[in-house]
């Protein structure tokens, strides 16, 4: 109706008729007003006028009642169905349309009247045939009528233009899902996100709690569960009515009006049946969005709230976990929970109206049920224990997330095939558990299947065997097989249903428990009056742990800068985390005054751009923000990056060096002008000059933080004589505290500390950390506007799954399965078909004395035949399964092998969570749906091959109807095919940011906490989420879309069917219209069976596009060359050769390294020093060919190492890298992963390392599980186990890339010490650091620009007065 009026009506019509849109336009209409008004009621009044006449001259002229015709009835009931829509307009006003009823007095007028009219066609009654009163009326009306007709028509070709959301639809439009047919012809040319934010934001994050949650959408949920009742009662009346049909095939006499009317009536019936159920679908999906977008917020604010202790007992894998698969488990809950009280009520219906036609009888198709039940119950008990495959799935992902962050490291000691191996390991087990589950499922599916035949079969054959008066016509029969169908669904729905609530009641738990996890308490620090106070503080950071810090007494007066200094694990970092409450608070108290900003020992860089990581969440001030990055040295550093601040910093900062991470993480405090500021060590990553620069402009007493409060930890002595206040921690203990003077003068531990190392105090060289030149970050092909972009974003490919996907799938399974497997499928559809005859050919055998002759032979050779098709269907879901299991192996092989032979570049622009995304989500679904979505797929076409044979044995006719609905189920089918993968595609591209913002706020919660910003982070998760679910649920809709139009084409075949019987009746016989029939009443539901399976299909072979997508990849060389005539002990000497060699970090940008001849001698210790990005750490990446020369070679031992395998190479040298990275596993498996070594080795390179001790005190010594990166040790101890590493493979070359970073002095003379003791006889090359640690090396190489500027021994660099020279006096060594 046309409701939407445009033009507001305060008074019921201002002007029916505009001119300007009725006349002088180029396209003429009426208004609105004036179509809803003179057109509605010219007609009306013209008969409400002549009525009283007309009814006079009736009444004069009785010609005596007129006998009622079809043809009259069937006007009658057109009349009395257009008063009724009259009517069902006006309620829908009055319901839908109350808020702007004062628009519409005209639209009720219309309705009302239009419906009074009709009454008076009671003419009839008084005997006149025809009048031309009535039919001038009805060519008014007719007329009147086109016109608005005509301007509907033009808004819903508007309307298909402008894609409209639900909340414009109409009722009609939203009840037949029309709204959406804009986006589904959109689905061939490329849908993109802007679109999709039109469709309503139907599902944006709602956050509540579960109970609140069944508070919240319980009525909407309500709705749903209406809609399922009424589709169950027009479900249950199909059967009814096929039952009088066939009754009406069986007299002889019986008039053919009534065949049509069974016929239409029953063709109505399934259209009714189909709308409700969708509509059910609709709303019960949407409840489950939204608890599903609930819940996902509701675990991401716990991740901000939780307490370490709690932390480290799930890791980051575990957390993104329980947002990506328990969430779904939840929402699949809400979708099939109804099926756990109405199956039962289904069934018992059922049973019932079985009884009614075969009597007792029926009892025996319950015992079947009964039988068929349990086992499938039993089956899904035991699936679900098999659900262990879940556990070891968790390992491998667990697994591959730490390979993932530690790909370097593995690169760098070629351990590749190690974590290759312990990864495969999972990954057999977790497809063993699989294939017994898919066995078990292939039974259970194969009982599924038959049990329409085996119930069938019982209760025919009980009925005919009690007693030979006892006969089965086509009534019993098919009436029969039409309620034992509609029973399968239940019957089907009920274990999946149980199984899916036992599934959403194991991750209610998972997430009740991680969501009852203990949180930090608010209550750990309070707001005081003095800047900051421990009073008499015990802390430890698990309740029943040892206590970390003990007896804590601190008082720092406002504006003071305090100094905490101890040795490697001694609590400094604790008592940091302690001022911030993320420990557990034993005793005492802890106060703060004001804001805090916190610097933490690892820099935790968000994946954004350098501004936005300073900023955080800030408005930007200009001049504050320039002194910022100019007081933390940052500016030199952003003339290198590409896009200057506005250069995207990869996941977790890959393309900055240490010492660029630290000092943005610096920046980022600086930049909140909080009140306090707690540093934890933020010095140790950068070079002393770098350091000096930093504490002078920043935290010293002249610089930006002079008057706030300053705690800093620091391994620096000579910043030690400017601190107000040094506290000096031992185990956990304040054992002295005062200024630098009075410590020095109580001669305690801190005078003998100062006095040891006042000799080597920090002088330092003016180099710097870095890492990999920032320059390397420009992708080769790019535009200047991407300039500063690096992380590839996940692209969605657009159009069709292409051909070839299908080709790889069907490969990798090979020819030679699936060849048995279609030949199983058209055999399992054969006996189908074949008993199905049977029985129609039984039912019409003639009776001979009340009773049929044969009965037995007849039941034999139905049971065997149908007992033939549920071995077959056996068959074909095995074999498919085994076929899946066979291919994902593969595939997932190929995929990790494509990974891990990337090179080091792929890692640095490819985001973790991508990679992540596609061992978890991709492989998961090519294990499971695929195999699934194919069985369902084959098994239904097949069945509806079946089905279309069947009606056309009885009606061959029917064929010109089945081929133009077949065309247009192709046709509907290849739309919805083209946009669902669309939205699939865009739906799984928008899921990757959701995962890779929870890992990064996972692993900075302690500073976001500090920061104080976790609102921000909330809503930009759930802006994420949003995003992702307005790409999800278009794609639910999509379904609902194809499913309502699809069953109405389904619907066309059983009207087609039943019309055709009904003009056949003379030639044949009640069985084979029964066949045709109850067949035809299936196809509805197997169409859109076919077309879910199909496009799971489609969807899920995306999967095998993006696992294949690495393997066209750039990769590195081979890891070993067959056949290399390499000596075992190779290198003997040592000696590296330089050949005028050139390096690049990617073609196109400017050389690295340039030219750079030199020889380095066998024994010769060697230091490498220069400012940042001179190329003191590319020389390592090109030695250990992490990057390929791009020209001239490097020879080790006189081997040209180009011409080697990767892994001969990277396992004969050895580097002690920059980031001391561990694998959760025990501590001698980050050793030795290859097993190579003895225990005596092992712990003769820890006590080398000075782990002895500490390693012999923990509970389990070497088996001591490491967590999640090392966690559960402190940095200083990770570096010595990187240390004992080296020593442990004891190999010619060591290369040190600036490992004494985080390290306290003491530690740091130890690491020398060892170093110069163990690698005696060994060539060293370090990348330098500090510069008294290269002070007594043979030759020093100084590097600047990616050339040599200098090279000689570190006496007579000193004396030529060059560049060394100059490095040296700024560090106080000359």
């Amino acid at each position: 109706s046309g409701l939407d009026s445009n033009s507001s009506f305060n008074n019921p019509c201002p002007q029916p008729s505009d001119w300007n849109r009725t006349w002088y336009t180029d396209k003429p209409d009426l208004t609105e007003c004036f179509q809803n008004t003179v057109l509605v009621w010219f007609p009306c009044v013209y008969l409400w006028l002549l009525a009283p006449f007309y009814a006079l001259k009736l009444y004069c002229h009785d010609c005596g009642c007129i006998r009622i015709s079809t043809l009259c009835t069937a006007k009658m009931v057109l009349g009395f169905l257009l008063a009724s829509f009259g009517f069902v307009e006006f309620f829908y006003i009055l319901l839908e349309r109350s808020h702007e009823i004062q628009n519409h007095m005209v639209f009720l007028l219309s309705p009302i009247i239009r419906s009074l009219t009709v009454v008076s066609t009671l003419e009839r009654i008084r005997g006149c045939r025809s009048s031309v009163f009535l039919f001038l009326f009805w060519v008014l009306v007719v007329v009147c009528s086109l016109v608005p007709l005509r301007a509907k028509i033009q808004l819903a070709m508007y309307e298909v233009r402008d894609l409209h959301g639900v909340k414009d639809a109409s009722f009609l439009s939203k009840m037949l899902f029309w709204w959406f047919t804009g986006l589904v012809v959109k689905g061939y040319q490329p849908i993109t996100i802007c679109i999709l934010s039109k469709l309503q934001k139907e599902q944006s994050s709602g956050f509540c709690l579960l109970r609140t949650l069944a508070r919240n959408l319980g009525p909407y949920f309500l709705t749903g569960t209406m809609c399922i009742i009424f589709h169950d009662f027009f479900m249950f009346a199909i059967p009814q009515v096929l039952s009088l049909l066939l009754g009406f095939m069986n007299e002889e006499d019986a008039p053919l009006w009534k065949g049509y009317f069974y016929a239409t009536l029953m063709f109505l019936l399934s259209c009714l049946q189909s709308l409700f159920n969708h509509q059910y679908m609709y709303t019960c999906f949407t409840v489950g969005m939204r608890v599903k977008t609930a819940v996902m917020g509701l675990v991401y604010r716990k991740s901000l709230v939780i307490n370490s202790a709690s932390r480290r007992t799930c890791t980051v894998g575990e957390i993104v976990n329980l947002v990506s698969a328990d969430t779904q488990k939840l929402m699949d809950f809400v979708v099939y929970f109804n099926a756990v009280w109405l199956a039962p009520i289904e069934i018992a219906l059922c049973l019932f109206f079985l009884w009614q036609h075969l009597g007792p009888s029926a009892l025996a198709g319950i015992a079947t049920v009964i039988l068929i039940f349990p086992l499938n119950g039993f089956i899904a008990k035991k699936r679900s224990k098999l659900q262990v495959q879940m556990k070891f799935m968790d390992g491998r992902i667990k697994l591959m997330n730490e390979i993932l962050n530690g790909i370097k490291i593995l690169k760098f000691y070629a351990w590749e095939k190690a974590f290759l191996e312990q990864v495969l390991g999972y990954r057999e087990k977790e497809l063993k558990a699989l294939k017994k589950s898919q066995i078990l499922y292939s039974i259970s599916i194969a009982s599924f299947n038959s049990s329409t035949f085996l119930i069938a079969f019982a209760m025919f054959g009980v009925y005919v065997l009690i007693d030979d008066k006892n006969v089965l016509d086509a009534q019993k029969v098919f009436v029969s097989m039409a309620l034992i169908n509609i029973l399968k669904t239940p019957l089907s729905q009920l274990p999946f249903a149980m199984s899916t609530t036992m599934q959403a009641i194991v991750s209610l738990k998972r997430l009740g428990k991680y969501l009852c996890s203990e949180e930090l308490k608010d209550d750990n620090v309070a707001k005081a009056p003095l800047s900051v106070l421990i009073d008499n503080g015990t802390f430890s950071w698990t309740k029943e742990g040892p206590p970390c810090l003990k007896r804590i007494n601190v008082g720092v007066p406002q504006g003071s800068l305090v100094a905490v200094v101890g040795h490697v694990g001694s609590g400094k970092s604790s008592l940091l985390s302690a001022m911030l409450g993320e420990t557990e608070k034993r005793s005492g108290s802890v106060s703060i005054k004001g804001s805090v900003a916190y610097v933490p020992q690892q820099a935790w860089i968000q994946n954004a751009t350098v501004q936005d990581n300073v900023m955080f969440g800030r408005e930007k001030q200009k001049t504050w923000y320039q002194r910022v990055l100019d007081a933390c040295a940052l500016l030199p550093d952003l003339e290198i990056l590409p896009a200057g601040d506005c250069t995207e910093i990869g996941e977790k900062g890959l393309n900055l060096s240490g010492g660029q991470k630290q000092r943005v993480s610096l920046a980022r405090a600086v930049y909140r002008k909080a009140d306090v500021y707690l540093l934890d060590d933020p010095l140790s990553a950068v070079d002393a000059h770098v350091g000096q620069h930093i504490f002078d402009k920043v935290i010293g007493p002249k610089g930006v933080l002079r008057d706030k409060t300053r705690v800093l930890v620091t391994h620096g002595m000579s910043f030690l004589p400017q601190a107000d206040l040094i506290l000096v921690l031992v185990d956990g203990e304040i054992t002295e505290s005062g200024s630098y003077q009075e410590l020095l003068s109580r001669h305690g531990a801190f005078a003998d500390f100062i006095h040891t190392f006042a000799s080597n105090d920090r002088k330092e060289s003016v180099t710097e950390t870095a890492g990999m030149e920032p320059m390397s970050e420009i992708d080769e092909e790019q535009v200047p506007e991407d300039l500063g972009k690096l992380m590839e974003v996940d692209k969605a490919r657009t159009g069709r799954v292409r051909l070839e996907m299908y080709m790889e799938y069907f490969k990798t399974i090979g020819m030679a399965f699936i060849i048995p497997i279609v030949f199983l499928y058209a055999f399992q559809q054969g006996a189908s078909l074949a008993y199905n005859y049977w029985l129609s050919l039984w039912a019409d055998e003639p009776i001979v004395n009340g009773t049929q002759v044969d009965t037995d032979m007849k039941l034999a050779v139905y049971g065997a035949l149908g007992f033939a098709q549920g071995i077959a269907i056996f068959g074909t879901t095995v074999a498919i399964s085994v076929g899946g299991i066979i291919a994902s192996r593969h595939l997932h092989m190929d995929l990790l092998k494509n990974v891990l032979r990337s090179p080091m570049s792929f890692f640095e622009t490819t985001p973790s969570g991508n990679l992540l995304n596609r061992f978890a989500k991709e492989i998961d679904a090519i294990d499971c749906m695929i195999p699934d979505g194919l069985k369902m797929m084959l098994g239904y076409l097949f069945k509806l091959m079946e089905v279309c044979i069947i009606v056309m044995l009885a009606t061959p006719f029917a064929a010109v109807v089945i081929l133009p609905l077949a065309i247009l189920y192709a046709f509907v089918q290849s739309f919805y095919v083209a946009t669902s993968c669309q939205l699939r595609r865009l739906e799984s591209v928008s899921r990757s940011p959701i995962y890779t913002h929870f890992n990064e706020t996972v692993q900075g919660a302690s500073v976001i906490r500090a920061f104080g910003e976790q609102h921000r982070f909330i809503v930009q998760a759930n802006k994420r989420v949003d995003f992702n679910q307005t790409s999800y649920f278009p794609r639910f809709v999509a379904t609902r879309w194809l499913a309502v139009n699809l069953e109405f084409v389904g619907n066309g075949v059983v009207l087609a069917a039943a019309i055709l019987s009904v003009m056949g009746k003379d030639t044949l016989s009640p069985g084979i219209v029964g066949l045709a029939v109850s067949h035809s009443l299936q196809v509805t539901g197997i169409l859109s069976w076919i077309v879910r399976s199909w496009t799971d299909v489609e969807n899920n072979i995306v999967s095998v596009e993006r696992v294949k997508e690495y393997a066209d990849t750039a990769k590195e060389a081979v890891w070993t060359v067959e056949g290399s005539s390499l000596p075992l002990a190779w290198p003997q000497t040592g000696t590296i050769e330089f050949q005028d060699y050139g390096l690049q970090y990617r073609k196109g940008l400017d050389w690295a390294l340039k030219g750079i001849t030199l020889k380095i001698q066998e024994r010769e210790k060697v230091g490498i020093v220069g400012r940042t990005g001179a190329g003191k750490s590319s020389l390592a990446l090109g030695i250990f060919r992490i990057l390929e020369a791009a020209k001239g070679a490097i020879y080790i031992d006189g081997v040209n190492i180009a011409e080697i395998g990767l892994h001969d190479l990277r396992s004969r040298i050895t580097i002690i890298p920059q980031d001391p990275v561990l694998f959760s596993g025990s501590l001698r498996m980050n050793l030795d992963p290859f097993d190579t070594y003895t225990d005596e080795e092992i712990w003769s390179s820890l006590e080398l390392a000075h782990l002895k001790n500490f390693v012999s005190n923990l509970p389990d010594k070497l088996n001591y599980e490491c967590s999640e990166g090392g966690e559960n040790l402190s940095l200083g101890q990770r570096q010595l186990v990187c240390l004992a590493r080296a020593l442990l493979r004891k190999t010619k070359i060591l290369v040190l890339d600036e490992a004494t970073a985080a390290v306290d002095l003491e530690t740091d003379t130890l690491i020398q010490s060892t170093i110069r003791q163990q690698f005696e006889d060994c060539t060293v090359l370090t990348i330098a650091h500090r510069l008294n640690t290269i002070m007594d090396y043979t030759r020093v190489i100084v590097m600047d620009k990616g050339h040599i500027s200098e090279m000689d021994s570190p006496a007579n660099l000193i004396s030529n007065r060059g560049q060394f020279y100059r490095m040296c006096r700024e560090a106080g060594l000359v």
